[in-house]
């Protein structure tokens, strides 16, 4: 049963080692994480990464990620050893690496192509960690320039989460997630296909630092 669900963007710069001097400008977005994984880490819960990928693939807890490409050599693994290989996409690491800043680990991660493959995840008690972009096409500062359907579309995706419905979020256009950039649209696209029910939820952030937007939330399963 999926008991809870954090959403959570992924920019590199959330780390500030990455950040470097910048690292102060993302402090608000960097508290929201933190605080919506500590309401979904519980004890006996197994917590899940999704997240966008070049291609769909299950990774175990040992599998480790690098932000090398970003300038400094920082590893961080999904689970406590971290002896796999370092294999993680963007997405999954910045996960791993936000979920170790709030002491805890994951037992598994799925990046999610567009091939949007079904994830299978083990029976049990078990929370999501979901990681998603919204459009980066808010401004024209943004990595994708203007476009005038970005905010409508991320105005959208806010509200599918406030909602705390699956449906409502297998509802979005994905299509047009991909014309904005929006990296999250086929992973909010699994997660509708996974979960079942309603979920209190709660949006934590929701702001367009950079052109991009980035949207935190929480659900967690209503008690029957």
């Amino acid at each position: 049963m999926i008991e809870a669900v954090a959403f959570c963007p992924h920019p590199p710069v959330l780390v500030p080692e990455v950040a470097q001097g910048a690292a102060a400008e993302l402090a608000a977005l960097r508290a929201a994480c933190r605080a919506a994984i500590t309401r979904i880490v519980l004890p006996g819960r197994t917590i899940v990464v999704l997240g966008g990928g070049p291609v769909s693939k299950a990774y175990d807890s040992r599998a480790r990620g690098t932000f090398a490409g970003y300038g400094v050599p920082l590893e961080v693994s999904l689970g406590g050893d971290g002896t796999g290989p370092v294999e993680l996409p963007l997405a999954l690491t910045v996960g791993a690496w936000l979920l170790h800043e709030a002491g805890s680990s994951a037992g598994a991660a799925f990046s999610i192509g567009a091939d949007e493959a079904d994830v299978q995840l083990a029976d049990g008690r078990v929370a999501l960690l979901v990681m998603g972009d919204a459009s980066a096409r808010r401004s024209t500062a943004a990595p994708g320039y203007l476009d005038e359907r970005a905010a409508g579309y991320d105005a959208a995706v806010a509200e599918a989460l406030a909602s705390g419905d699956p449906a409502a979020l297998g509802r979005l256009d994905t299509v047009l997630g991909a014309e904005l950039l929006a990296a999250g649209a086929p992973v909010w696209r699994a997660v509708a296909g996974l979960v079942r029910g309603r979920y209190d939820a709660e949006v934590l952030y929701d702001d367009a630092p950079y052109g991009v937007g980035y949207l935190v939330a929480t659900w967690v399963a209503r008690q029957s």
